[in-house]
């Protein structure tokens, strides 16, 4: 029975870990459980789940949580305190961690110091902190397992290979919803139109970020961490079946890939399992019906924020985390309705422009940076 917790349990990924541990029950154990603010759904994943632990995020939806679930055995905790006591609970073996934003590098390095391992589907916390997190994980020996598709895919398409093989890694993007755009189209664009998804079902923020091809450059930067690979390795691919999630083209040209149809379910169960893996429901690649893959280069000129944020890549540093914070408040100010679609490229320009580079920044400069990015934004 693995001992598991999970930041950010509400979210889309957050239920899908809970999806499969409710197929797996007699191997998989919720042991702690983080939200934000869906307090309904965190006290009904507490009552099915009955973790040890439950981290709310404001002191008085702590209170309110409290007297909902004073009938079971949950510790009810709150903030960012609470956040890390449930991080190195010492019964838990592995910590999921779904939570969106940068709020999850401080409990990640504080679970990595106790010695949990780490599924991964937090991108903020490599791409602000993997000159951190990543010597951290070699010195506690522990596990990082990816959960994004496209990291997963490259991960199972390394299995086996040495790293001095690799030549290339190929890093799949579906194009989200405006895929064939040009900029003048873009002008006038709302939320609801972002929010269409081709291919994916994933939480809002993340579908605004396929919309303008920042999550692709978030994940070049996540995959440079994840398997020590120069920039210049790494090859960005418009591929609208999102079947094939990404692959590794190998220094004697074989290219190794992982298919699938479009499914978080997967990366977050062979995560769990890992190396195992186990029988899953669900659709299956039908190539006779699929007949085709097709492949595109990206637009950055049209995508300007994943032009942005490969120059961020490049820059290094404390610069992703400027392009990463200006990209999360952009993203809000455009679900709120506050600014135009093509404005969120704008204002992370507006802030990297106004950064400069710190080369090894430490958590406490990466959380102040991350708050001057947020500042000049709004």
């Amino acid at each position: 029975m693995k001992k598991i917790g999970v930041l950010g349990s509400t979210g889309s990924i957050g239920r899908q870990t809970l999806e499969i541990v409710r197929n797996y029950k007699e191997d998989l154990e919720i042991v702690a459980l983080a939200a934000g603010r869906s307090i309904d759904l965190l006290e009904e994943q507490i009552r099915e789940f009955h973790p040890k632990v439950a981290v709310i995020w404001s002191e008085e939806d702590g209170r309110d949580l409290r007297q909902r679930v004073k009938d079971t055995d949950t510790r009810i905790l709150t903030g960012m305190e609470g956040l890390l006591e449930m991080s190195t609970l010492p019964e838990m073996e592995m910590l999921v961690t779904a939570i969106v934003g940068m709020i999850g590098i401080r409990p990640t390095i504080a679970a990595i110091e106790a010695g949990k391992d780490i599924a991964l589907a937090n991108k903020e916390t490599l791409v602000t902190a993997g000159h951190i997190i990543m010597p951290l994980i070699r010195e506690k020996k522990v596990r990082l397992l990816p959960v994004d598709s496209e990291h997963s895919a490259i991960f199972q398409s390394l299995n086996g290979e040495r790293h001095d093989t690799i030549e290339k890694i190929l890093l799949t993007a579906s194009g989200g919803p405006f895929r064939g755009k040009k900029k003048e189209d873009l002008k006038g664009m709302k939320a609801e139109d972002a929010l269409k998804h081709p291919n994916w079902s994933m939480g809002r923020k993340i579908t605004i970020d396929s919309a303008t091809l920042c999550n692709k450059a978030l994940e070049v930067m996540e995959v440079k961490w994840l398997f020590d690979v120069p920039l210049e390795q790494i090859q960005v691919l418009i591929h609208p079946q999102s079947i094939i999630h990404s692959a590794v083209q190998y220094h004697d040209g074989a290219v190794i890939a992982q298919l699938g149809v479009p499914d978080m379910k997967l990366p977050i169960q062979y995560a769990l399992f890992y190396p195992d893996r186990r029988p899953m429901d669900g659709k299956r690649v039908d190539f006779f019906a699929l007949q085709q893959l097709t492949f595109e280069q990206p637009d950055p000129e049209t995508f300007l924020g994943f032009k942005l944020g490969l120059q961020a890549a490049k820059a290094g540093g404390s610069m992703p985390t400027v392009f990463n914070a200006a990209n999360e408040e952009a993203v809000a100010l455009f679900l709120d309705h506050k600014i135009e679609f093509l404005e969120i490229p704008e204002r992370i320009a507006r802030a990297m422009e106004q950064h400069t580079v710190i080369p090894d920044p430490t958590v406490d400069q990466i959380l102040e940076a991350e708050k001057e990015a947020r500042e000049i934004v709004r």
